[in-house]
């Protein structure tokens, strides 16, 4: 088995993939805020978080904020672990072409 096994495909989607790269580097992030900074839609980030949360890569909390209902996101420790994996494999194979 080699690095490219490393290669998770449920990061090939580029939402994924920045839902990732943006939890790894912030404690949590809130959906609005996530949203703004992949600029996506609504539909677009629940559908993709959704596949992160049912992996158990990201954990999603739903709370209310006043009266507004307020989702966040963290990123869990199987989740972290995955995606260094993921980065490692890549800069593997690039570091290959060199």
């Amino acid at each position: 088995m080699g690095l490219i096994d490393n290669i998770n495909k449920l990061f090939d989607h580029r939402i994924r993939l920045g839902i990732m790269s943006i939890l790894m580097v912030n404690e949590y992030v809130d959906f609005n805020g996530l949203k703004e900074l992949l600029q996506v839609t609504d539909g677009n980030l629940a559908s993709h978080a959704k596949t992160l949360e049912k992996a158990e890569y990201i954990r999603v909390e739903k709370s209310f904020i006043g009266k507004k209902p307020n989702t966040r996101y963290t990123i869990t420790p199987l989740g972290r672990q995955a995606f260094k994996k993921h980065i490692e494999a890549l800069e593997h194979l690039i570091r290959q072409q060199e």
